[in-house]
């Protein structure tokens, strides 16, 4: 694949943009920036909420001054209890100070949890995510697709122990899940 010397992608997510528990090297991010052979910066902090990736966002994406966002959050919002609301609002938000930058805008669909009680409000954190990139004609990376078999099922196989949190196989699948072409 030729070199993408003009694109810039900040990564901005929580632990798995980072890569927990394997670190940056294992992540999807590191996988993305060697196939697009481009400058693509991991903003992942492992324990970030969205509201903590808002807060965040001055320093952690616009000082980059990037090409392209792709922002995936929401799974220690649920953990910890989090409105959805206020889930949606954080990402209306970094959504908004990204496009009034000029940065174009990709959304990261967050990966299932492996419990029953968080995995239904994950389901409709990822289907707001894809009906709002739909309506306001936003592109998607779909990571959790990476994470079920055709019937549906979790492929607890891709999980760590904590049913949370991808290990190396999954973290494959997941870029696996990137077309590259997005970022034309």
């Amino acid at each position: 694949m030729e070199d993408h010397k003009d694109l810039k992608i900040v990564c901005l997510g929580d632990s798995i943009t980072y890569g927990f528990p394997f670190g940056p090297r294992a992540s999807w991010v590191t996988m993305l920036r060697d196939a697009l052979k481009a400058e693509v910066i991991n903003q992942g902090i492992n324990g970030n909420t969205t509201s903590d990736m808002l807060i965040r966002f001055e320093r952690s994406v616009l000082k980059y001054n990037p090409s392209h966002v792709i922002i995936m959050g929401g799974a220690n919002d649920i953990i910890c209890a989090e409105s959805f609301d206020r889930i949606t609002w954080n990402l209306r938000e970094m959504i908004e100070k990204a496009k009034s930058a000029g940065i174009e805008v990709i959304l990261g669909v967050p990966t299932p949890i492996d419990v029953p009680y968080w995995e239904k409000r994950i389901i409709r954190l990822q289907q707001w995510i894809m009906e709002y990139a739909q309506e306001h004609n936003l592109k998607i990376i779909n990571f959790a697709k990476a994470f079920f078999d055709e019937s549906g099922k979790i492929k607890s196989d891709l999980l760590l122990a904590d049913g949370a949190h991808p290990d190396t196989k999954g973290y494959e699948a997941m870029f696996a899940q990137i077309d590259l072409s997005i970022f034309k």
